[in-house]
């Protein structure tokens, strides 16, 4: 007996679309237009899954018409799903990773996300694996970011069988499209990149100023569209701004006329009618405060990495004195230690022989008082700021200290911290940590192999 034909359902796969579209509209409006970003194209190498490309939702009618079939909730699911990926910027950061891993942590992160949200449209209901993993991945991360899944992925060293179970538990669209090398170029992929990152962008506006806490787990969207849209950090910069106005040997090119000098040399032979000027005002950094939560949410790989990129920067003779007056404090919840560091070679033998102290639960206000009886000792004599390093989640002091104060965080903390108004706060991944200390080091001509070991 012959094989029945397919039929071609097309046209049905699209309205299988506009409708999961539509009801998705209808319960996280929200969403509305990064939900109609995307135009429907049938193919695309598509066969039993949803893909895009950042452009186009590439689908297969006959599976979509099973899949819609068995259950509507799915392709909901699954719309929303690859809608999550383009928000969240996952098709741009995939170059440079190990793929497997990458797009497994993407469909992990997003499925967090499903799994948060409490309507009946999305409930997939909540399979033990997935759970069992979220709750290993939230002992190690505030908020389940695909770049902090990734690197716990990268840390586990899972075996093909392990992999292959989780990618069953998480798969739903096909990954193929994303690869960097298949697009049409790199200045389309970041033109593609700064558009998805714009409707994030207004999407995340939207849900702080009037849609925020209306519907049950709308943070859970808005604390990842948080992360997608953070701009990348210049840690160099952002130390440069606790320098003050130093007197430095060097001559000061901006306040010195060449004219005169060159004329006077022309005119007798070798006599300059003005000399350079032997000093200029720059901006420099000697006192300062490094503080380090020493709480069990902090590592010491994390607090060695961030010593690491400070101290490269620190090397940087444009920016920092050679005498340095730093203080090194670490704290959980009371102050477990106080080194004060005068050179950059106090500071780089206290990062070889470091240890941290501590493990308890957080709490910043020891750190201040103890800044604040410094201060009163006469220890400081121009502090400009005070840089902690943390997750954010702790007790802090109500009253603003007398000195700008940031706290540098590796993740983006939970909506439910809430960080006093004075508090600068600076976002700064892996990655960008990695970045500053070679760009530091570049500028210095430096060699890594003369920093300390990570």
């Amino acid at each position: 007996m012959a094989d029945t034909p397919q039929k071609d359902l097309t046209a049905i796969g699209q309205e299988i679309l506009y409708t999961a579209r539509n009801e998705l509209y209808m319960n996280l409006p929200y969403l509305d237009a990064a939900l109609c970003a995307l135009c429907f194209q049938p193919g695309g190498g598509v066969t039993l899954s949803l893909a895009t490309d950042g452009e186009a939702l590439y689908y297969d009618g006959n599976w979509l018409a099973d899949r819609y079939l068995r259950s509507r909730v799915f392709t909901n699911r699954a719309y929303l799903h690859v809608i999550l990926h383009c928000m969240l910027r996952h098709l741009a950061k995939k170059r440079g990773k190990a793929p497997e891993l990458w797009d497994l942590a993407c469909d992990a992160a997003v499925e967090s996300i499903l799994d948060g949200l409490d309507y009946p449209c999305l409930d997939g209901g909540d399979p033990p694996a997935k759970r069992k993993f979220y709750g290993e991945c939230r002992g190690a991360m505030p908020v389940l970011t695909a770049e902090g899944i990734y690197r716990r992925l990268l840390r586990l060293d899972l075996s093909e069988y392990e992999l292959a179970q989780l990618q069953r538990a998480f798969l739903v669209d096909d990954h193929g499209l994303w690869d960097p090398e298949k697009q049409d170029g790199q200045e389309q992929s970041q033109r593609q990149d700064q558009r998805w990152q714009d409707l994030s962008e207004k999407t995340r506006t939207g849900m702080e100023t009037v849609l925020a806490g209306q519907g049950s787990g709308g943070q859970a969207v808005l604390e990842q569209i948080r992360v997608a849209v953070r701009d990348d950090v210049d840690y160099r910069a952002f130390l440069r701004r606790f320098a003050v106005p130093r007197e430095v040997m060097a001559v000061d090119g901006d306040a010195f006329d060449y004219g005169f000098y060159t004329y006077g040399l022309q005119l007798y032979g070798n006599m300059p009618l003005v000399e350079p000027p032997e000093t200029r005002e720059d901006k420099r950094i000697e006192d300062f405060v490094i503080a380090v939560d020493t709480s069990m949410s902090t590592s010491g790989r994390l607090v060695r990495q961030f010593l690491a990129c400070t101290y490269a920067i620190l090397r940087s003779t444009e920016t920092f004195t050679r005498k340095v007056n730093i203080r090194i404090l670490q704290c959980d919840d009371q102050l477990r230690s106080d080194t004060a560091i005068h050179d950059l070679e106090e500071l780089r033998d206290y990062m070889d022989r470091f240890e941290l102290a501590g493990g308890s639960a957080t709490d910043f206000r020891p750190v201040f008082r103890h800044v604040e009886q410094l201060q009163r000792a006469g220890v400081f004599t121009s502090l400009r700021g005070l840089i902690y390093f943390t997750d954010g989640m702790g007790v802090y002091p109500q009253k603003r200290p007398p000195y700008d104060t940031a706290f540098v965080l590796l993740e983006e903390p939970p909506m439910s911290v809430k960080m006093p108004p004075w508090a600068i706060r600076l976002v700064l991944d892996l990655p960008g940590l990695e970045r500053a200390v070679r760009e530091a080091a570049e500028e210095d001509l430096i060699d890594l192999d003369e920093l300390p070991q990570l």
